[in-house]
Parts: C-alpha cells; sequence; structure tokens
C-alpha cells in the first residue's frame, strides 16, 4: 500500500461538482469480463476485454477509494461485468467495507454464481444486492444473455436470501415485443420471495445499446399495464439511485421505474463511475474521463489524488446526451460498469 497521505479536517467533507450536485456514490467496475452476453450490453462475439495487467490492483482500487471518501463519497457499488468473475472478490469486499465513512457497500451482479458467493459477500461485507433479471421464461432468458441458465439465476437468488442480503432488488429492462408480455408475473414473483422489483428504460450506450432502443418502453407504459391489474400507490424507498418507486397496494412489494430517457434525472445526479482500467467517468452518456490508473502507477500522493478527483468532478456535464447525441457514447455498457 501507499503511504503518503495528507491531514484532513475532522468534520465530514462534501464532494461537489460545478453545478452544485453534491457526489457521494462510486459505481467500481472490478471486471469488464461476464459469463453472459446480454444483447443490450456486449457484442456477440466481443473479445476486445481489458488486459489483467490493466486492471486496477484491489491496493490501487483500495487507494483511490480511500482518496473517494475522504471527500465525502459514502456509497460504493461494485459491478462489472460481472463482479464475481473477479479472483478473490470477497478480499476486495473486506478491505473496502473496512473503510472509515464508507456507509453503504452495494454489489451487482447476474445471479449465476451467487450460489456460490452469497454467504462470502455477506461475511465480507456486502449489504445488499442488485440482480439483472428480464424474464422468468427459461428460453427467452437464453436468447437474450446469449444462452445463460435461467435456473442457475433463480437457484443464486435463493442463496442470497438464504445468506440475508437485503434488500435484494432485482432489475428488468423493459422492452416491446421482447419481455413486455411478462412484466405481471415478475411483480407476482418479487412479491412472493420478499424482493424489490425495479424497470429500467433501455439506454443507447455502444451501438449494442443503440441497437436495442428499437425495444426502447417509455415506462410510463409500464406503470400503466401495472395498474391495471395491480393497484399502485406512490411510495418511498432507501437507496442511492434515481428510481421513483410505487408500493403494490395489499403486499409488501416495492416497484421502482429508472427513467433515463423519458424522464432523466440529471439534475440530481449524485455519482460518478469507475471503469475497470481506472477511468474515471463523470457520466454515463458522456464521454468526460480521466484515466486515474497512470497517474497510480507514476507514484502519485494522497493529497495530488484528491486534487485530481476534485478537478475531475468539474467535468461532470449538467445532462447526458442519450437524447440529443446518442452516437457520442462509443464504449459498451460492459466497459463503464452499469
Amino acid at each position: 500500500m501507499h503511504s503518503n497521505t495528507s491531514s484532513h479536517p475532522a468534520e465530514k467533507k462534501q464532494l461537489q461538482d460545478s453545478y452544485g450536485r453534491t457526489i457521494n456514490y462510486v459505481r467500481l467496475s472490478v471486471t469488464d469480463k461476464c459469463n453472459m452476453r446480454c444483447f443490450y450490453c456486449m457484442p456477440e462475439g466481443f473479445k476486445d476485454f481489458e488486459t489483467p495487467d490493466n486492471w486496477l490492483t484491489f491496493d490501487e482500487i483500495e487507494r483511490v477509494i480511500s482518496a473517494f471518501t475522504r471527500l465525502g463519497v459514502r456509497r460504493v457499488r461494485l459491478t462489472g461485468g460481472e463482479p464475481l468473475v473477479r479472483r478473490n472478490l470477497p478480499d476486495l469486499i473486506g478491505r473496502l467495507s473496512a473503510l472509515e465513512g464508507l456507509d453503504d457497500l452495494s454489489l451487482s451482479t447476474n445471479a449465476s454464481l451467487l450460489s456460490t458467493y452469497a454467504e462470502d459477500i455477506k461475511k465480507a461485507g456486502v449489504s445488499r444486492i442488485n440482480v439483472s433479471l428480464d424474464t422468468l421464461n427459461a428460453e427467452q432468458f437464453a436468447d437474450i444473455t446469449g444462452n445463460g441458465k435461467l435456473d442457475q439465476v433463480l437457484a443464486g437468488l435463493q442463496a442470497a436470501k438464504k445468506a440475508g442480503l437485503s434488500p435484494l432488488k432485482i432489475n428488468t429492462v423493459a422492452m416491446k415485443g421482447i419481455n413486455d408480455n411478462e412484466f405481471i408475473d415478475l411483480v407476482k414473483y418479487c412479491a412472493e420471495m420478499d424482493f424489490t422489483l425495479r424497470f429500467i428504460e433501455t439506454m443507447p450506450v455502444g451501438s449494442t445499446g443503440r441497437n436495442a432502443s428499437k425495444n426502447y418502453m417509455d415506462l410510463q407504459q409500464v406503470i400503466d399495464q401495472l395498474n391495471d391489474e395491480f393497484e399502485l400507490i406512490p411510495s418511498i424507498f432507501p437507496g442511492g439511485g434515481p428510481a421513483r418507486y410505487y408500493k403494490v397496494k395489499d403486499t409488501d412489494l416495492h416497484i421502482g421505474f429508472i427513467t433515463p430517457i423519458s424522464q432523466h434525472f440529471c439534475d440530481t445526479c449524485n455519482r460518478v463511475r469507475i471503469a475497470v482500467d481506472g477511468t474515471l467517468y463523470l457520466c454515463l452518456g458522456d464521454e468526460h474521463k480521466i484515466k486515474l490508473r497512470p497517474l497510480l502507477r507514476a507514484g502519485i500522493s494522497d493529497s495530488e489524488l484528491e486534487e485530481v478527483i476534485l478537478k475531475a468532478i468539474d467535468l461532470k456535464p449538467l445532462n447526458h446526451e442519450f437524447n440529443s447525441k446518442p452516437e457520442s457514447v462509443i464504449r459498451f455498457m460492459s466497459m463503464t460498469g452499469g
């Protein structure tokens, strides 16, 4: 570990961008590799993965996240690709969960490996997980994920529940003509399992995301569809994300709706993303970025690293460009970390 530290005032800092938004949430990709090939995330046959030599090491990750927590970040989500394919991930989780000032460490996963790792990641310090699940039909699941096995995912969800990972949120990308006949089944499944369900609009990230946009659904259509079957009551659910929540009447189920296209939430955006190679992205829908890995390997001090982060935050744009210039984001979703 790098030992060069700097003195900091005792009071909690706040990381603010040039538009006055407080940045307290980092999404950290620990790998761009995945054991599935969801068509809206990664191109078929894609092999242009970052070489492991260019991945941030666990020591480097700990240094970067330590700097962010000293600057006021309180939430970190581990993403991929599929984060559970990164070797020894529970070791990293343990190191990050011990950082002073980090209040919430969560993980996004496709759940296919959770049967093996649910207990380990819970013990190491992950409190809650988000699981990508777009269908409960095994054949459709294989089509969407490039031959993924639905039974592995459902078993992983059971293991996560047994391990006490809570709340467990199911993330469903709403796609016209693909899974729009399954939303009611997903609601009933999540109510039965005591999971939280969240619907997400497709985003034109990279060519794969733009191709998937032909299946785009405005989530108001989903709300209307569900309201025909259930009564949705506006509600609040804890978390650092942008979802608008409803409670299903006469159940404990909360359903969230994440609408980056139809009703963007840029004015309240509280997050930045770090790719597996140490590139800091200031916006998912924009190409503003700062490469941290070369600085770390050149021996940057902790105080200098904080200054780089502070200057980078000033580059965070006011709005994403998904609507105005969808072709401007050329990287794939798997490269950025969702």
